[in-house]
């Protein structure tokens, strides 16, 4: 499983919305790989923000 993929699966298992660090801990991908991650899944909107600094998957 790829990290991205990984990451994905945090957001898709969490009930509630994440910011990098939460992330980081739930995938075991580094926080500053998940910084990366996360800024490609914002720009194709797979994931969005409800809140400041929160993310989860766009449904």
């Amino acid at each position: 499983m790829s990290d991205k993929e990984k990451v994905i699966e945090a957001f898709r298992t969490s009930e509630e919305p994440l910011n990098a660090k939460k992330v980081s801990e739930i995938s075991g991908v580094e926080k500053k790989e998940v910084d990366k991650i996360m800024k490609e899944l914002k720009k194709d909107e797979t994931i969005v923000s409800p809140k400041r600094c929160y993310w989860t998957l766009n449904e």
